[in-house]
């Protein structure tokens, strides 16, 4: 067994004698325990989760579902990057999201924009859609569609080779396709990218990178 086990655990007892949890000598990848708890990936406004050690290959197409809640507005939510300017990303900036596409020629960007500044940063979930398919991309917020138009028809294929960073990406990490630098604070989940006919769901848990992510449990929404 590789992973740690993702549960609450409490109230622990070595020969009768009770572990001090409140004051541990070190301490790794351990949140809290919640008094209401949902389904989901705590991100703590710190770190970022990676994925994909050997890189994930965007190319001509890609569907990006996942759900998120917050009440920040401003967060990294995904970028998939290269060496040179292709990239992919999605973030939260000033209440809007932002799904930015570099196939090699130029960004461009789709732009969801609620009624209100807040009101995609309530703390409640909302399901998030981004596609890319070839020079086209659009953004799907809670069944709103949104669609940009690309001066760039010929070129079509984003040749990335990084990893995903989910939340949030390291300092010295270059992301072609996001503006933002706050980590995401809030929880994320069912994040799952399709290709054709593959779809792949990720486990936060199975991540070879993870800063300020608590898998597998989100604090229960704020009131």
């Amino acid at each position: 067994v590789t992973h740690s086990i993702p549960a609450c655990i409490g109230n622990m007892t070595i020969n009768s004698k009770q572990l001090d949890n409140e004051s541990p000598v070190s301490i790794f990848a351990v949140n809290k325990c919640y008094v209401t708890v949902q389904d989901g990936t705590f991100f703590n406004g710190s770190g970022f989760v990676a994925l994909v050690r050997e890189g994930y290959k965007v190319r001509s197409d890609v569907n990006i579902t996942l759900e998120f809640r917050t009440t920040a507005v401003h967060g990294v939510l995904l970028g998939v990057s290269s060496a040179k300017v292709d990239a992919i990303g999605l973030e939260i900036v000033n209440g809007k999201v932002l799904f930015h596409v570099n196939n090699g020629a130029g960004r461009i960007t789709a732009t969801y924009e609620p009624r209100g500044t807040n009101s995609l940063c309530d703390g409640k979930w909302h399901k998030l859609q981004a596609n890319k398919s070839k020079h086209r991309i659009s953004l799907i917020i809670d069944g709103n569609l949104v669609q940009t138009d690309n001066p760039y028809i010929q070129s079509t294929s984003a040749d990335t080779n990084n990893p995903i960073y989910v939340g949030g990406y390291p300092a010295d990490v270059k992301q072609n396709c996001l503006t933002s630098k706050s980590s995401f604070h809030g929880c994320l989940r069912n994040l799952m990218l399709t290709k054709g006919q593959q779809a792949e769901l990720f486990d936060f848990s199975r991540a070879f990178a993870l800063r300020g992510v608590f898998p597998h449990s989100c604090p229960g929404a704020e009131h």
